[in-house]
């Protein structure tokens, strides 16, 4: 089933079958699913670093949709990543999903980054589950030759997410405030932050980016976040996920969740 996008793109609802689930530590799981129609190219959907999608819940556990970060998507086995982490029933059902069971999920939606202002060096901070959609915006940098910088924070070694797959793509520096693992502190604290960087792309906690993009303003470098708003219908219809901005309230899943700081009131 395809519907179409305000921006000119397209939405696909379809089965998706898991093939592999792996423990991330810390109540996060990776899932690796297929679409369940062969027939059916994930290249084909111009899916871009930053979308999401709503993903019905197994047994319909619970009413609406969950919206989850799209992680990455390999062309090369036409599978979808999704770092899914334990937040209530929802989730939790999702996650606990068995491999060769079938999730019903629509895709992609809402805007994802912008990376025609990332210039040669661009900075890709993530926290906690913040991290999934940087893998793959990284993966799209590193192909069209720029090399990306990842810093990542956690509350501790174990909860760092996918610190391989990150590094695959280019230096990975490591924050944990208990010092267990790269250096001690929030990401702000990182000393990577004394290089220059002609960008910056973070996702993670409210307070991080808050964080973090005072950091860019002061540096006039250019950022855009990925919010985490309560979101239900994932379309722009039922507005429980409405943001206030310069351009007046805008809906996260429809206008973000990606957004230039200088567009957020909380950072004006």
């Amino acid at each position: 089933m395809e519907t179409t996008r305000d921006n000119g793109g397209h939405n696909y609802m379809a089965d998706f079958l898991i093939t592999e689930s792996i423990s991330a530590g810390n109540g996060v799981v990776l899932l690796k699913m297929t679409p369940a129609d062969s027939n059916m190219q994930l290249s084909e959907m111009n899916i871009c670093p930053g979308q999401f999608v709503q993903v019905q819940t197994p047994d319909n556990a619970t009413f609406l949709r969950r919206p989850i970060s799209i992680c990455y998507v390999d062309n090369s086995t036409n599978q979808l990543w999704l770092l899914v982490r334990d937040a209530g029933n929802g989730s939790r059902a999702i996650m606990h999903a068995p491999v060769n069971s079938v999730l019903n999920i629509i895709l992609p939606l809402g805007n994802g980054f912008g990376m025609e202002n990332c210039g040669s060096t661009p900075l890709l901070i993530g926290g906690g589950v913040g991290t999934a959609p940087l893998l793959m915006l990284g993966a799209k940098l590193k192909e069209k030759g720029i090399q990306p910088t990842f810093l990542i924070g956690a509350r501790t070694r174990d909860a760092i997410l996918l610190e391989e797959e990150l590094k695959a793509c280019g230096e990975t520096c490591i924050s944990t405030d208990d010092g267990s693992y790269g250096e001690q502190g929030v990401v702000t604290q990182n000393s990577v932050l004394s290089r220059q960087f002609t960008s910056i792309y973070c996702c993670g906690p409210l307070p991080m980016m808050k964080a973090v993009a005072k950091i860019a303003a002061d540096k006039n470098i250019y950022c855009e976040v990925s919010l985490e708003n309560v979101m239900g219908c994932g379309i722009g219809a039922c507005l429980c996920c409405v943001e206030k901005t310069v351009d007046g309230n805008l809906c996260v899943c429809k206008d973000g969740p990606v957004f230039n700081i200088n567009q957020l009131l909380w950072h004006n």
